[in-house]
């Protein structure tokens, strides 16, 4: 995530330093920064341009010593992120806004230790940050209005997608849509009524199609509220609703079926498979782009 999140940046004018603990990572930044470029199929004087307002950084204090704005993207773990905030805090200047890049986890309790937690917010960007365009904005109780207003702005500039949550809770707004999703999808092949195929064909050649364009609500509207009404009145109480991950899922996790990167998990996956869905995703991505402008 970072690296993408980084290019964003860069390709839209700002100066960008990065950072990160495991030297191999840094070593390779340029390597994924070109991968990525070429994938946006960026011209060479672009690239050569981008690339010029990237810098690495050896240390924390020299990423964001002159830093505006920090964003965080370190793997999902409360501890981890207070403890980088903390480190961030005493070493960036006093008015950077600082943002952390979590998934699910809420942005309060992530700046719980802060000193000043009004320029505090977070940015849920999606994977691959520089394909997909939304970022997801979120406010605490202490965050001021002008940074979020900031924030938005330069995302906006950036070309992203930006949109603001008003309340901080656990999932934000796309993440807790889509685990919904999953957590039904999960369900049916847990209970024999199909097959993962099957489920992902379903979504993929019916409804998927038309979620880029046309919203959940407006779709609602768009069959009518009163048929909406209808319907939920027969499925919803059939529907999964447990507050636990499902056993099933946990079984896959406890027997090492990771998915693509140990190869088996809901389908077996050769590293040849794996690699050709993650390019039909990006490929998908540029011409949904190009569709959508």
């Amino acid at each position: 995530m970072g690296h993408g999140i980084a290019l964003t940046f860069a390709r839209a004018g700002c100066s960008t330093s990065v950072y990160d603990p495991n030297s191999q990572t840094l070593h390779t930044l340029n390597d994924r920064l070109a991968d990525s470029m070429n994938m946006l199929a960026m011209t060479p004087q672009e690239c050569s341009r981008t690339l010029a307002r990237v810098s690495v950084a050896d240390r924390l204090d020299e990423c964001v010593v002159n830093a505006d704005v920090v964003v965080e993207a370190a793997p999902e773990n409360l501890q981890l992120k207070q403890q980088i905030f903390a480190d961030v805090e005493a070493l960036a200047p006093a008015n950077c806004i600082l943002a952390s890049n979590t998934s699910v986890i809420p942005i309060t309790d992530i700046m719980a230790s802060l000193q000043r937690k009004e320029r505090a917010l977070g940015t849920h960007w999606w994977n691959p940050p520089h394909l997909i365009p939304l970022v997801e904005v979120i406010r605490t109780q202490h965050t001021a209005p002008q940074v979020i207003e900031t924030m938005m702005s330069l995302l906006e500039t950036a070309g992203k997608t930006a949109v603001r949550v008003e309340k901080d809770i656990p999932g934000f707004i796309g993440n807790r849509l889509q685990h919904a999703l999953w957590r039904e999808a999960i369900s049916l092949v847990e209970n024999g009524v199909c097959d993962a195929g099957a489920v992902d064909t379903v979504i993929n050649a019916s409804f998927g199609r038309r979620l880029s364009v046309l919203g959940p609500l407006a779709n609602a509207d768009l069959v009518g509220t009163d048929l909406t009404l209808a319907i939920h009145e027969t499925v919803l109480g059939d529907l999964e609703n447990s507050p636990k991950p499902s056993p099933f899922l946990e079984a896959l996790v406890e027997g090492g079926q990771l998915g693509m990167k140990s190869g088996q998990g809901f389908y077996h996956w050769t590293p040849q498979e794996a690699d050709a869905v993650r390019q039909t995703v990006s490929s998908h991505l540029r011409k949904l782009e190009t569709i959508l402008e």
